[in-house]
């Protein structure tokens, strides 16, 4: 499923499959990793890279993986995905690679020794003059290569390797955060969305198709557009939240809930959308969900009538946690 993005308009050229960059590339400046998230710490490394780009005549070049490497060696451990491996393309266009070559994670390529890595995959399909990296990066069987190892390597065919330090962010209390995926992760999952947007530089999304909810919403006058998490992607945890949901190139303040209706009796989690002042009918249709910030927690309430007032302060919250985004939005719906 190709992935909606209003908001954005790169021109990344997007190669899928390793075997498909033929012929190989002549001259780049190249970063390699997951980068999932395409987090804070994902952009510095490819400003780093643009900036060495520059001077280096050369395209700045990202070779990512799909699906995650844990996948394949080790199921149990692989981790859910921030985003869809399209919109990961799409956002390391925005953050500077002008070419994106999503490499299958397959045995024989992840069973390849970090050398061998170096030589067969870096070398000879993209031969870089320039290598960019953070100081976690790992690869070849085992995640046995470092940054020392690939520097060495590389030296010996003339490519001159970067090493780009963590990046931290001040946190919503004024903690600092050592940014990473698996830290965005935890704080998505413990319902941290402020704090994860901090990190990724900008709000967590959820795209998918709107589908057939209860109707409790609508019958009590708040109607909902009820979606379900892409498979294998991170959901935040239960809760109320204020959020952007887009429809087509227009974007609407949101109350968005994710819970097992507890006042109705419980059950199987769900995820729905309130769209601030949105007429019309959702049914079938692609949207993005943007989580800004987590409003309260989920509980159960006494009846109908006292869950209806809390709604009503909730729609409230949102249009004040909101207003400011949507105020700077060219294809604002005015309220």
């Amino acid at each position: 499923m190709l992935c909606f993005l209003p908001e954005l308009e790169t021109a990344v050229k997007v190669v899928n499959g390793l075997e498909q960059l033929d012929p190989p590339l002549q001259r780049c400046v190249l970063t390699v990793g997951n980068f999932d998230g395409v987090h804070a710490g994902h952009q510095e490394i490819l400003r780093r890279a643009k900036d060495i780009a520059q001077g280096a005549r050369a395209p700045v070049a990202a070779l990512t993986f799909d699906p995650h490497p844990l996948v394949i060696v080790a199921p149990a451990k692989a981790p859910l995905r921030l985003m869809s491996v399209d919109e990961r393309t799409e956002r390391l266009g925005e953050s500077g690679a002008e070419i994106v070559v999503v490499g299958k994670s397959a045995p024989a390529l992840l069973g390849m020794e970090a050398e061998r890595f170096i030589t067969d995959v870096l070398r000879d399909r993209f031969h870089p003059a320039h290598i960019v990296e953070g100081t976690s990066f790992g690869f070849g069987k085992g995640r046995k290569g470092t940054p020392e190892l690939l520097r060495q390597v590389a030296g010996t065919f003339g490519c001159q390797v970067h090493i780009v330090e963590p990046v931290s962010v001040e946190g919503e209390d004024g903690q600092t955060l050592l940014v990473s995926s698996s830290l965005i992760r935890k704080l998505l999952m413990e319902g941290d969305v402020a704090n994860a947007a901090r990190c990724l530089g900008r709000p967590y999304a959820i795209e998918s198709i709107v589908v057939l909810g209860a109707g409790r919403g609508r019958a009590m006058g708040f109607p909902t557009a009820n979606f379900h998490t892409p498979a294998g992607q991170v959901e935040p945890g239960e809760g109320v939240y204020a959020g952007v949901t887009w429809v087509g190139k227009a974007r609407y303040g949101s109350a968005v809930s994710i819970g097992r209706a507890e006042t109705f009796g419980g059950g199987k989690r769900q995820v729905e959308s309130h769209l601030l002042n949105f007429t019309g009918d959702l049914y079938d249709k692609m949207i993005r969900v943007e989580f800004l910030s987590r409003i309260r927690s989920q509980r159960k309430f006494a009846s109908a009538v006292e869950l209806v007032q809390q709604i009503q302060w909730d729609i409230e919250e949102v249009r004040k946690r909101s207003a400011v985004i949507l105020s700077e939005a060219k294809n604002l719906t005015k309220e």
